[in-house]
């Protein structure tokens, strides 16, 4: 059986950037959320071979060291001409000082090695696996992927990661030019379009009292 949610949770990721958007879809339900970083909580391996499995790490590493449910995000983009790449490793593509303009500009210096110009060869997608773990090792997991093209050269300074190459199907502004509300705002205000709020409609469906 499912279960609810209540009191306190921590949210499992040390990137400013996920922690804004899952503080900002946590709100409307009244829980109060601390991240894995203010508490001092170190970062698992991620050593999945899928989203899903490497949520569930760090939900439960979360879960375990604070003695409190925990949330975690695991989520990347997945490119159709690279082969799925950079897939589960999107962060890493990155480098440790998360360097996302180098890594855009090494999926454009792939797409282009592969002559994929034209926007039917640069179909993506952006996938991403919510999982709250409790200390008691019950999990509730759930999965979303929003698709579109990849643009070039980057468009916008709102978001992050790989949002400013990223234009969703039917839209003519990339993740990076969308205010957060229309990129993961939920209905009214919102259209749950990115990925992050997909995945996180199903986990409130399972998980939390409705607003």
């Amino acid at each position: 059986m499912a279960r609810r949610i209540t009191g306190k949770l921590v949210i499992a990721t040390h990137n400013p950037g996920k922690l804004a958007e899952m503080r900002e879809l946590l709100a409307p339900h009244g829980i109060e959320a601390v991240s894995a970083g203010e508490l001092g909580l170190g970062e698992p391996e991620e050593t999945g071979h899928d989203f899903r499995s490497n949520a569930g790490i760090k939900a439960v590493a979360a879960a375990q060291a604070a003695k409190l449910p925990a949330f975690a995000d695991d989520s990347g983009i997945v490119v159709d001409a690279l082969d799925g790449a950079p897939g589960i490793f999107s962060a890493r593509w990155a480098g440790p000082t998360k360097d996302f303009t180098a890594a855009m500009t090494r999926i454009e210096r792939l797409l282009q090695e592969r002559g994929a110009t034209a926007p039917d060869r640069r179909r993506a997608h952006f996938v991403s696996a919510l999982c709250v773990a409790w200390p008691d090792g019950h999990r509730e997991e759930v999965e979303a992927r929003v698709d579109g093209t990849l643009v070039w050269p980057p468009r916008g300074t709102a978001g992050f990661g790989y949002d400013p190459m990223f234009l969703p199907d039917g839209h003519t502004r990339t993740f990076g030019e969308m205010e957060s509300i229309e990129k993961h705002g939920l209905p009214p205000l919102g259209l749950g379009l990115s990925h992050r709020a997909r995945a996180f409609v199903k986990l409130a469906e399972i998980c939390l009292e409705p607003r």
